[in-house]
């Protein structure tokens, strides 16, 4: 009884047989970490969406809005997934193997610096006149929100990815930086779960 236990317990994981094959290896630094492609985007059918409570601001909703919303998606279904592995690729490449990550002379870490910081100045700077644009009004307690579904999420995302840049141009250590890579990933992660984008 004990023995059927343990063979349950330790046996091989669900869908694992002899022929399934391994986890795909993960890219090597140099197929990750390149420079992006100026972005830019395209006519799209894209619309904005609005479930509940968004139904209710939906009025508050201008072209400009949309218009934003629309370029930073189509940004973010083409380069948002690769930049968030690039920075947290940088972020442990950049420890060295005494524990310090302020040295980018060790190895090539200038060098892969140089280009995710490129890539995210780029976002950033694409991001930055669609974020600022987005319709931001006041709710009767004197709350700030953002009518647009999502809205919100690209916002703070914006901010994040910059905060997350000038740490890195900075040498700030990953401690310093790790808190706006989490939230820049967090509120990546909300974009994603919402399927605004889609």
């Amino acid at each position: 009884m004990t023995v059927s236990a343990m063979a349950i317990l330790t046996g091989p994981p669900a869908g694992a047989g002899p022929g399934d094959s391994p986890l795909p290896d993960p890219p090597s630094d140099s197929d990750l970490i390149r420079p992006f492609p100026v972005f830019t985007p395209t006519q799209s059918a894209w619309a904005p969406k609005f479930p509940f409570p968004y139904d209710q601001t939906r009025n508050n909703v201008t072209d400009a809005d949309i218009a934003a919303m629309r370029d930073m998606c189509q940004w973010y279904e083409a380069q948002y997934a690769t930049l968030r592995a690039q920075i947290d690729r940088l972020q442990f490449n950049r420890i060295g193997p005494d524990g310090q990550d302020y040295d980018y002379t060790r190895d090539d870490v200038q060098q892969q610096v140089d280009i995710v910081s490129g890539n995210i100045a780029q976002a950033v700077d694409f991001l930055t006149p669609r974020a600022q644009s987005l319709t931001q009004a006041q709710n009767p307690y004197g709350d700030n929100y953002f009518p647009i579904y999502e809205g919100e999420a690209f916002f703070k995302l914006w901010e994040q990815l910059s905060n997350v840049n000038n740490g890195i141009m900075a040498h700030q250590p990953d401690w310093f930086t790790g808190p706006s890579v989490q939230k820049a990933k967090r509120w990546g992660s909300d974009i994603h779960r919402s399927h605004v984008c889609e």
